[in-house]
């Protein structure tokens, strides 16, 4: 039976925290975890005693029958059960917002279960795609084969024929094109279908496995690695793979096998917060574009040696005279007293203002009591202005995300 704990980040877990059915964690789900982290240079969380505390990573772990949702939070009140729920669905909605998953796609019933994971929903979503392209006809390519024929085909091998068919005069071992389903395209949705079989905890999944499995053409099973996805040519046949691939990838690079106990197999779906902040804020923003205004995203410039300056996004104000004005700014997931900004932030933001020859920029921060600041200015580095505030905004309006939020953030900048 599938057991579900849901943390929010910098939360800690430990062997003695409870799961949706009240059973505790237990020792080895912790260790686990810590074997993972290892493998992963200790990105994802800190080891504590008897636990782990989260660090800004967000997403799903799955360790056996055990379902970890680590889910962003942007204020500093006690989490209750509710809140859980909410940033829950406020995740899911984000990683639409970033194209990280279709939420369009997963049926309404699976988005309204209160305990159904992320993880389920990607899986649920890739075997939509999966049967959806088996509908349509899977592609056939080219591909060589080698092999002992009862007519000749292709070019005869002759080192290989003499060894083969010495005795067998009537057989050639030959090299020809053979036009099937083998390839590697298919191979990997192949392969994602068998690890999803080997994890999946949920019975309705298990089954759609099972029959999917049943109608996939047979191919070549093989352990598929970066290198693969890396080697995969786009062209307009394949075009209609993309979902389903970008999923794949998801699961085979983050599926690992060899953590494990038993037959407890781990699968860790993880972002880090503050580029899905960066990307979220950017693609709000960019609904806002027109004529006057162009919102880019991440930009770089040489700075020193070898190292670069990038602002999170910057937006172009054309007036109707011609004349541009830009803005920077750099967004921050995390909690700050509005009166204590950090040092080496400001000092960013200042760098920033003298690169792009901006007159304002702006630290963006989520928040659940956003507070009204003003723009202070840097006293050196450039003629004209040369500012910067710190600008606060509420990610979530009640239980939804605030839909306003981009027109929020352009007021922030005092944009006319």
């Amino acid at each position: 039976m599938s057991r579900l704990i849901r943390v929010f980040e910098y939360e800690k877990l430990t062997i003695h925290s409870k799961c949706s059915e009240g059973k505790e964690l237990g020792e080895k789900v912790i260790n686990k975890l810590w074997q993972y982290n290892d493998v992963n240079n200790n990105i994802y969380f800190d080891g504590i005693r008897n636990g782990v505390k989260f660090k800004h990573f967000v997403g799903v772990i799955q360790i056996g029958n055990i379902t970890i949702e680590i889910l962003p939070k942007a204020d500093k009140r006690i989490s209750t059960g509710d809140d859980k729920k909410q940033w829950h669905d406020a995740l899911l909605k984000m990683l639409a917002k970033c194209k990280k998953i279709r939420v369009d796609s997963v049926s309404e019933a699976s988005l309204k279960k209160r305990n159904h994971s992320l993880l389920d929903l990607y899986f649920e979503l890739f075997i939509q795609e999966v049967n959806s392209l088996l509908e349509q006809g899977l592609i056939k390519k080219y591909r060589k084969n080698s092999g002992n024929l009862n007519a000749l085909k292709g070019s005869l091998n002759f080192g290989k024929n003499v060894q083969h068919n010495l005795i067998h005069k009537e057989r050639f071992y030959t090299t020809h094109q053979v036009y099937d389903y083998n390839h590697l395209i298919n191979q990997i949705l192949h392969k994602a279908l068998l690890v999803l079989q080997t994890i999946t905890n949920n019975s309705y999944l298990a089954d759609s496995i099972i029959r999917t499995l049943g109608n996939f053409p047979e191919v070549e099973e093989k352990a598929i690695n970066k290198g693969h996805f890396e080697s995969l040519v786009a062209n307009r046949k394949s075009t209609k793979y993309d979902e389903a691939l970008k999923i794949s990838k998801m699961i085979l690079l983050n599926y690992s096998p060899d953590i494990k106990g038993g037959n407890e197999n781990m699968l860790a779906l993880l972002f880090d917060m503050n580029k899905l902040w960066e990307e979220y804020v950017y693609r709000l923003l960019a609904k806002h574009q027109d004529v006057n205004l162009k919102v880019s995203f991440q930009n770089s410039d040489k700075f020193w040696e070898n190292k670069r300056i990038k602002p999170d996004i910057v937006l172009t104000k054309t007036n109707g005279a011609g004349n541009k004005e830009i803005f920077v700014i750099d967004t921050k997931w995390k909690v700050i007293d509005p009166k204590k900004p950090g040092d080496d932030d400001l000092k960013q933001m200042f760098a920033y203002n003298l690169y792009w020859n901006s007159s304002k920029s702006m630290l963006l921060y989520p928040s659940s009591d956003p507070q009204t600041t003003t723009f202070g200015d840097f006293h050196k580095g450039k003629e004209g202005d040369n500012k910067c505030k710190l600008g606060f905004v509420q990610v979530m309006k009640g239980d939804v995300l605030n839909n306003s939020l981009g027109r929020e953030i352009l007021n922030l900048l005092e944009f006319e």
